[in-house]
Protein backbone atom coordinates (compact mmCIF):
# COMPACT_ATOMS: atom_id res chain seq x y z
CA UNK A 1 0.00 0.00 0.00
CA UNK A 2 1.12 3.52 -1.16
CA UNK A 3 2.52 5.58 1.58
CA UNK A 4 0.12 8.66 1.84
CA UNK A 5 0.99 12.17 1.89
CA UNK A 6 1.09 15.04 4.21
CA UNK A 7 -1.54 17.56 3.38
CA UNK A 8 -1.01 21.14 3.79
CA UNK A 9 -2.22 24.45 2.61
CA UNK A 10 -1.87 23.99 -1.03
CA UNK A 11 -1.35 27.19 -3.24
CA UNK A 12 -0.51 26.80 -7.16
CA UNK A 13 2.62 26.08 -8.19
CA UNK A 14 3.86 29.77 -9.17
CA UNK A 15 7.42 31.01 -9.41
CA UNK A 16 8.29 33.82 -7.51
CA UNK A 17 8.58 37.32 -8.54
CA UNK A 18 12.00 38.47 -9.96
CA UNK A 19 13.67 41.16 -7.61
CA UNK A 20 12.56 44.70 -7.57
CA UNK A 21 15.41 46.57 -9.56
CA UNK A 22 13.99 44.30 -12.82
CA UNK A 23 10.69 44.41 -12.46
CA UNK A 24 10.26 46.22 -15.97
CA UNK A 25 11.89 43.75 -17.67
CA UNK A 26 9.63 41.33 -19.29
CA UNK A 27 9.19 37.81 -17.58
CA UNK A 28 11.18 35.26 -19.40
CA UNK A 29 9.58 31.80 -19.82
CA UNK A 30 11.10 28.64 -18.16
CA UNK A 31 12.41 25.66 -19.31
CA UNK A 32 13.72 22.20 -17.29
CA UNK A 33 15.93 20.25 -19.96
CA UNK A 34 16.93 17.81 -17.53
CA UNK A 35 16.15 15.59 -14.84
CA UNK A 36 19.25 16.72 -12.48
CA UNK A 37 19.54 19.94 -10.43
CA UNK A 38 22.22 22.25 -11.98
CA UNK A 39 21.87 24.26 -8.76
CA UNK A 40 23.35 27.24 -10.10
CA UNK A 41 21.87 27.89 -13.10
CA UNK A 42 18.51 26.64 -11.93
CA UNK A 43 15.30 29.52 -12.46
CA UNK A 44 14.19 28.75 -9.19
CA UNK A 45 17.23 28.38 -7.06
CA UNK A 46 18.20 31.81 -8.45
CA UNK A 47 15.09 33.47 -7.90
CA UNK A 48 14.99 31.80 -3.76
CA UNK A 49 18.87 33.16 -3.74
CA UNK A 50 17.29 36.67 -5.04
CA UNK A 51 14.72 36.94 -2.53
CA UNK A 52 16.91 36.46 0.49
CA UNK A 53 19.41 38.83 -0.54
CA UNK A 54 16.67 41.54 -1.06
CA UNK A 55 15.32 40.60 2.74
CA UNK A 56 18.40 40.77 4.07
CA UNK A 57 18.93 44.02 2.11
CA UNK A 58 16.07 45.50 3.60
CA UNK A 59 16.90 44.46 7.02
CA UNK A 60 20.42 46.27 6.57
CA UNK A 61 18.45 49.79 7.79
CA UNK A 62 17.07 49.12 11.57
CA UNK A 63 13.70 50.87 10.97
CA UNK A 64 11.90 49.30 13.50
CA UNK A 65 8.48 50.14 12.53
CA UNK A 66 5.24 48.36 12.15
CA UNK A 67 5.56 48.31 8.45
CA UNK A 68 9.02 47.39 8.47
CA UNK A 69 8.66 44.03 10.56
CA UNK A 70 4.98 43.85 7.85
CA UNK A 71 7.47 44.00 4.72
CA UNK A 72 9.85 41.51 6.38
CA UNK A 73 7.15 39.32 7.37
CA UNK A 74 5.82 39.49 3.70
CA UNK A 75 8.95 38.83 2.45
CA UNK A 76 9.41 36.11 4.49
CA UNK A 77 6.22 34.43 3.59
CA UNK A 78 7.74 34.70 -0.21
CA UNK A 79 11.03 33.43 0.49
CA UNK A 80 8.72 30.56 2.10
CA UNK A 81 6.70 30.29 -0.98
CA UNK A 82 9.45 29.78 -3.58
CA UNK A 83 11.19 26.83 -1.36
CA UNK A 84 7.71 25.20 -1.22
CA UNK A 85 7.50 25.57 -5.15
CA UNK A 86 11.61 24.24 -5.30
CA UNK A 87 10.62 21.40 -3.00
CA UNK A 88 7.65 20.04 -5.10
CA UNK A 89 9.93 19.72 -8.35
CA UNK A 90 11.09 16.16 -8.52
CA UNK A 91 14.72 17.23 -9.80
CA UNK A 92 14.92 18.78 -5.94
CA UNK A 93 13.39 15.74 -4.57
CA UNK A 94 15.90 12.83 -6.27
CA UNK A 95 18.84 15.83 -5.47
CA UNK A 96 17.68 15.73 -1.45
CA UNK A 97 17.35 11.47 -1.51
CA UNK A 98 20.53 11.32 -3.61
CA UNK A 99 22.87 12.93 -1.38
CA UNK A 100 23.91 9.94 0.98
CA UNK A 101 23.81 9.14 4.28
CA UNK A 102 25.59 12.67 5.06
CA UNK A 103 22.28 14.58 4.08
CA UNK A 104 19.96 11.77 5.66
CA UNK A 105 20.76 14.10 9.03
CA UNK A 106 21.01 17.42 7.75
CA UNK A 107 17.37 17.13 6.35
CA UNK A 108 16.35 16.12 10.00
CA UNK A 109 17.69 18.40 11.42
CA UNK A 110 15.62 20.66 8.53
CA UNK A 111 12.75 19.34 9.64
CA UNK A 112 13.33 19.68 13.11
CA UNK A 113 13.65 23.53 12.37
CA UNK A 114 10.92 23.80 10.69
CA UNK A 115 8.67 22.11 12.93
CA UNK A 116 9.72 24.84 15.62
CA UNK A 117 8.68 27.88 13.45
CA UNK A 118 5.46 26.14 12.94
CA UNK A 119 5.62 25.54 17.09
CA UNK A 120 6.62 28.85 17.84
CA UNK A 121 4.71 30.75 15.52
CA UNK A 122 1.69 29.34 15.76
CA UNK A 123 2.14 30.34 19.55
CA UNK A 124 3.41 33.80 19.22
CA UNK A 125 -0.57 33.93 16.72
CA UNK A 126 -2.45 32.98 20.55
CA UNK A 127 -0.01 35.06 22.51
CA UNK A 128 -0.72 37.83 19.86
CA UNK A 129 -5.02 37.63 20.13
CA UNK A 130 -4.66 37.96 24.11
CA UNK A 131 -2.69 40.70 23.40
CA UNK A 132 -4.92 42.43 21.33
CA UNK A 133 -8.24 41.62 23.31
CA UNK A 134 -6.10 42.99 26.54
CA UNK A 135 -5.20 45.78 24.38
CA UNK A 136 -8.98 46.48 23.28
CA UNK A 137 -10.16 46.05 26.94
CA UNK A 138 -7.93 48.97 28.26
CA UNK A 139 -8.94 51.60 25.21
CA UNK A 140 -12.36 51.06 27.03
CA UNK A 141 -11.43 51.91 30.30
CA UNK A 142 -9.35 54.92 28.73
CA UNK A 143 -12.91 56.34 27.81
CA UNK A 144 -14.20 55.22 31.12
CA UNK A 145 -11.46 56.98 32.69
CA UNK A 146 -11.36 54.10 34.86
CA UNK A 147 -7.41 54.23 36.41
CA UNK A 148 -8.23 51.10 38.61
CA UNK A 149 -9.33 48.88 35.19
CA UNK A 150 -6.39 50.40 32.93
CA UNK A 151 -3.91 49.55 35.54
CA UNK A 152 -5.01 45.84 35.25
CA UNK A 153 -4.91 45.08 31.56
CA UNK A 154 -1.96 47.34 31.39
CA UNK A 155 -0.28 45.15 33.67
CA UNK A 156 -1.74 41.44 32.12
CA UNK A 157 -0.43 43.36 28.74
CA UNK A 158 2.67 43.25 30.23
CA UNK A 159 3.13 39.26 30.53
CA UNK A 160 1.64 38.74 27.51
CA UNK A 161 4.49 41.03 25.80
CA UNK A 162 7.29 39.31 28.05
CA UNK A 163 6.04 35.96 27.14
CA UNK A 164 6.74 36.71 23.21
CA UNK A 165 9.82 37.81 24.19
CA UNK A 166 10.64 34.56 25.47
CA UNK A 167 10.02 32.80 22.18
CA UNK A 168 13.23 33.77 20.76
CA UNK A 169 15.01 31.44 23.00
CA UNK A 170 13.30 28.61 20.80
CA UNK A 171 15.51 29.08 18.09
CA UNK A 172 19.32 29.33 19.99
CA UNK A 173 20.27 26.70 18.14
CA UNK A 174 18.28 26.50 15.08
CA UNK A 175 20.73 26.38 12.25
CA UNK A 176 23.77 25.39 14.21
CA UNK A 177 24.61 22.21 11.91
CA UNK A 178 27.16 22.50 10.01
CA UNK A 179 26.34 22.03 5.97
CA UNK A 180 27.94 18.63 4.53
CA UNK A 181 31.73 19.73 2.95
CA UNK A 182 31.06 20.83 -0.54
CA UNK A 183 32.33 19.64 -3.58
CA UNK A 184 32.45 20.80 -7.53
CA UNK A 185 29.41 21.09 -9.03
CA UNK A 186 27.56 19.50 -5.37
CA UNK A 187 23.89 20.23 -6.53
CA UNK A 188 23.17 18.59 -2.96
CA UNK A 189 24.92 21.26 -1.01
CA UNK A 190 23.91 24.13 -3.11
CA UNK A 191 20.54 23.09 -2.57
CA UNK A 192 21.09 22.80 0.96
CA UNK A 193 22.83 25.70 1.42
CA UNK A 194 19.87 28.11 -0.42
CA UNK A 195 17.64 26.06 2.51
CA UNK A 196 19.89 27.08 5.25
CA UNK A 197 19.52 30.93 3.73
CA UNK A 198 15.36 30.68 4.26
CA UNK A 199 16.39 28.94 7.84
CA UNK A 200 18.71 31.94 8.60
CA UNK A 201 16.17 34.51 7.21
CA UNK A 202 13.23 32.98 9.36
CA UNK A 203 15.14 33.04 12.39
CA UNK A 204 16.67 36.97 11.60
CA UNK A 205 12.94 37.88 11.34
CA UNK A 206 10.99 36.15 13.68
CA UNK A 207 13.71 37.45 16.72
CA UNK A 208 13.00 41.03 15.37
CA UNK A 209 9.36 40.45 15.36
CA UNK A 210 9.45 39.03 18.84
CA UNK A 211 11.87 41.24 20.17
CA UNK A 212 10.60 44.35 18.68
CA UNK A 213 7.05 43.94 20.47
CA UNK A 214 9.17 43.07 24.05
CA UNK A 215 10.76 46.03 23.82
CA UNK A 216 7.98 48.09 23.32
CA UNK A 217 7.23 50.57 25.46
CA UNK A 218 3.80 50.21 25.26
CA UNK A 219 3.84 46.67 27.05
CA UNK A 220 6.63 47.28 29.26
CA UNK A 221 6.67 47.65 33.00
CA UNK A 222 8.50 50.98 33.44
CA UNK A 223 7.15 52.31 36.20
CA UNK A 224 4.08 51.66 35.01
CA UNK A 225 3.03 49.09 32.19
CA UNK A 226 2.35 50.61 28.85
CA UNK A 227 4.13 53.80 29.87
CA UNK A 228 0.84 54.63 31.79
CA UNK A 229 1.69 57.27 34.67
CA UNK A 230 -0.54 57.67 37.46
CA UNK A 231 -0.58 60.94 39.15
CA UNK A 232 3.24 61.67 38.05
CA UNK A 233 5.10 61.98 34.38
CA UNK A 234 7.19 59.23 32.74
CA UNK A 235 10.23 60.36 30.78
CA UNK A 236 8.93 59.72 27.23
CA UNK A 237 12.20 57.41 26.50
CA UNK A 238 12.21 55.33 23.44
CA UNK A 239 13.05 51.63 24.38
CA UNK A 240 16.03 50.15 22.49
CA UNK A 241 15.01 47.99 19.56
CA UNK A 242 10.78 48.52 20.61
CA UNK A 243 8.24 49.28 17.84
CA UNK A 244 7.84 53.14 16.81
CA UNK A 245 4.21 52.69 16.97
CA UNK A 246 4.26 50.88 19.80
CA UNK A 247 6.40 53.04 22.35
CA UNK A 248 5.34 55.18 25.50
CA UNK A 249 1.77 56.69 25.73
CA UNK A 250 1.79 58.75 28.60
CA UNK A 251 -2.10 59.62 29.88
CA UNK A 252 -0.96 60.89 33.18
CA UNK A 253 -3.97 60.40 35.79
CA UNK A 254 -7.24 59.93 33.71
CA UNK A 255 -9.89 60.90 36.57
CA UNK A 256 -7.62 64.78 36.19
CA UNK A 257 -7.88 64.53 32.07
CA UNK A 258 -10.23 66.56 29.81
CA UNK A 259 -12.28 64.85 27.27
CA UNK A 260 -9.78 65.92 24.27
CA UNK A 261 -6.72 64.66 26.41
CA UNK A 262 -8.87 61.47 26.62
CA UNK A 263 -10.24 61.57 23.24
CA UNK A 264 -6.46 61.66 21.65
CA UNK A 265 -5.36 59.27 24.06
CA UNK A 266 -8.46 56.86 22.52
CA UNK A 267 -7.29 57.43 19.44
CA UNK A 268 -3.59 57.04 19.76
CA UNK A 269 -4.70 53.61 21.42
CA UNK A 270 -7.08 52.79 18.50
CA UNK A 271 -4.11 52.95 15.66
CA UNK A 272 -1.99 51.01 18.14
CA UNK A 273 -4.45 48.23 17.61
CA UNK A 274 -4.34 49.07 13.82
CA UNK A 275 -1.23 48.23 13.71
CA UNK A 276 -1.24 44.65 15.78
CA UNK A 277 -3.87 43.72 13.76
CA UNK A 278 -1.91 44.51 10.59
CA UNK A 279 1.12 42.70 12.03
CA UNK A 280 -1.19 39.58 12.92
CA UNK A 281 -2.29 39.10 9.57
CA UNK A 282 1.16 39.37 8.20
CA UNK A 283 2.14 36.94 10.40
CA UNK A 284 -0.87 34.49 9.89
CA UNK A 285 0.16 34.34 6.23
CA UNK A 286 3.83 33.86 7.28
CA UNK A 287 2.76 31.04 9.92
CA UNK A 288 0.96 28.71 6.85
CA UNK A 289 3.73 29.25 4.75
CA UNK A 290 6.17 27.95 7.49
CA UNK A 291 3.49 24.54 7.73
CA UNK A 292 3.89 24.26 3.76
CA UNK A 293 7.30 24.22 3.45
CA UNK A 294 7.87 22.10 6.45
CA UNK A 295 5.02 19.96 4.76
CA UNK A 296 6.84 19.52 1.62
CA UNK A 297 10.22 19.07 3.03
CA UNK A 298 8.58 15.86 5.16
CA UNK A 299 6.99 14.79 1.90
CA UNK A 300 10.76 14.49 -0.09
CA UNK A 301 11.26 12.22 2.58
CA UNK A 302 7.94 9.91 3.07
CA UNK A 303 7.18 9.46 -0.63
Amino acid sequence: MAPKMVTSFRRSLSFPNPPSHNASKPRKSLHFRSTSLPCRSHPIISHLQDHISELQYSWSVDAHTSAWLCDGLRRLKSVHDSLDDLLHLPQTRDSLRGGGGEYSNLIKNLLEYFLRFVDVHGTFQTLLLRLKEEHSAAQITVRRKDSTGLAAHSKNLCKVAKEIGKLSSNFVSVGKSAAPPRKPYDDEAELVGVIGGVVEATVTVSNALFGGISSSAAFRKQPSCMGLSFGRKTKNAKVEGGIREFQELDLGNLRKKGEEEVKNASKKMHEMEDRILEIEECGERAFRSFINTRVSLLNVLTQ
